[in-house]
C-alpha cells in the first residue's frame, strides 16, 4: 500500500513516515499543499495524510480540489485545531476521517488501516485466496492454519496481490505501491520479492499460488495442490 504525507512539520512527517514504512507502506512526503495536490493528482496512491494548516494551499483547499476532480482516495485530516466546526468543515470537503494533534500513534494507524479496509474487498478485515490468508490489521500471513513469517516488505507485496486476486498486476503497479517514489533503484527488486514468497507460501506446501504472466506481471490465484 502506498501513503501520502502532506505536513509541513518536518520532524511530524519524518516520524510518521519512518513508523509506516517499518510497518510495510510505502510512504512519500511533501510538506506543501501545493507539493500534495500536484502527487494526489499525478501520482497512484492507497490513502492521503493531510495536514490542515500547510503553506500555500491549506488542507480543506487541497481536499476540495481533489474531489472535485473526481479524486476518490481515501484523506485522512490532521490538525492541531480542535473544535467540532473544523472536523465539520473537514469532512464537508471531503475527507473520509479526521484526528487532532497530538495523536496516538497506535490511534492513527488503527484509523488508517479502517479507511483501507473501506477500500479493498467491500471492507474485509482478511484477505483470503483459497487457504491462503492475509490479515493486513496483525500484519499476518498463514496457509491454513499454519502461520508463514514474512518481512514487512513481503507481506505489503502479497497484500497488494492479494488485494488484486485473480488479476494480472505489471511490476511497474507493484513497484508503485509497495516502494516509494524516491526508489531509483533496480526493478528487478520486484522478483526478487516474488520469488521470496513462493519460497515461503508456496514451496513448503507444494502450492503454485503466484503464477508469472510473462511480459505482463503476476497473479495469485487459489492453488490448493
Amino acid at each position: 500500500m502506498r501513503l501520502l504525507i502532506v505536513e509541513d512539520e518536518q520532524r511530524l512527517a519524518k516520524a510518521l513516515a519512518k513508523g509506516l514504512e517499518a510497518e510495510g507502506f510505502a510512504v512519500d512526503v511533501v510538506h506543501s499543499g501545493i507539493d500534495g495536490l500536484h502527487l494526489a493528482t499525478t501520482g497512484d496512491y492507497d490513502l492521503i495524510i493531510l495536514d490542515i494548516m500547510l503553506p500555500g494551499m491549506n488542507g480543506y483547499q487541497v481536499c476540495a480540489q481533489l474531489r472535485a476532480a473526481g479524486e476518490e482516495t481515501p484523506v485522512l485530516m490532521l490538525t492541531a485545531k480542535d473544535g467540532e466546526y473544523d472536523e465539520a468543515e473537514g469532512l464537508d470537503t471531503g475527507a473520509d476521517d479526521y484526528l487532532s494533534k497530538p495523536f496516538s500513534y497506535v490511534v492513527l494507524l488503527a484509523r488508517i488501516r479502517a479507511l483501507l479496509r473501506r477500500r479493498t474487498r467491500g471492507g474485509a478485515t482478511v484477505l483470503s485466496v483459497g487457504d491462503l490468508t492475509v490479515d493486513p490489521n496483525t500484519r499476518t500471513c498463514r496457509r491454513g492454519t499454519q502461520e508463514v513469517t514474512l518481512t514487512a516488505k513481503e507481506l505489503a507485496v502479497l497484500e497488494h496481490l492479494a488485494v488484486r486476486a485473480g488479476e494480472v498486476v505489471s511490476k511497474s503497479d507493484i513497484l508503485q505501491h509497495v516502494w516509494d517514489f524516491a526508489y531509483d533503484g533496480d526493478p528487478n527488486i520486484v522478483e526478487v520479492y516474488i520469488s521470496a514468497l513462493r519460497r515461503k507460501i508456496d514451496a513448503p506446501f507444494g502450492r503454485r499460488s503466484i503464477t508469472t504472466v510473462r511480459g505482463a506481471g503476476y497473479r495469485l490465484v487459489a492453488d490448493r495442490g
